[in-house]
């Protein structure tokens, strides 16, 4: 496993990498026609859970200092909440993205110091009992890739399509 050069981020950079690789799992045989269904309308489909778990490692990034920008931020930024009148861009444009931000943002993680991860990060929680600085959004946006990957699990399941396999690739480096 690679170290961090900040210790606080030691449970991070597993996490980090166990969800890109269930990430890619997840979404492993599902078509693109698939992609885009809602269940009775109410659930959002997989194409804008995609793109919110994408939303968030390009936040991760820009917070850590990455400049690049999410080419579909318009659609997700903040969990901005689906349109079906908008044509929402495919799986496998989401994919590539996912590939293109991921190793740049998980080099970042690597490379963050104390100082960086201390910095305040004004968030509008307002709770006493939660800093808002860097390494607590860090870990917010851990916290919305898991719940992201545990509905599109789900989403699975509800489209027939068999369970997840955990079929690791040792050589993804991020």
């Amino acid at each position: 496993m690679d170290t961090p050069k900040s210790s606080k981020l030691e449970i991070i950079i597993p996490a980090f990498r166990g969800h890109s690789q269930s990430f890619l799992m997840v979404l492993d045989g599902i078509t693109e026609e698939d992609a885009l269904k809602r269940i009775d309308g109410k659930t959002n489909h997989i194409i804008w859970m995609v793109g919110n778990f994408l939303d968030m490692r390009y936040a991760l990034g820009n917070v850590l200092g990455l400049k690049e920008e999410f080419e579909f931020k318009e659609f997700f930024f903040q969990g901005k909440a689906l349109d079906e009148n908008l044509k929402y861009p495919t799986l496998k444009q989401l994919k590539d993205n996912f590939h293109e931000i991921s190793p740049l943002v998980y080099q970042k993680l690597l490379e963050a110091s104390n100082e960086e991860l201390d910095k305040a990060f004004p968030m509008g929680i307002n709770i006493d009992f939660f800093p808002e600085n860097v390494l607590n959004f860090v870990g917010m946006c851990i916290g919305r890739e898991d719940y992201l990957c545990g509905q599109m699990g789900l989403m699975r399941k509800i489209l027939d399509y068999e369970g997840m396999k955990y079929d690791f690739d040792m050589n993804m480096k991020y």
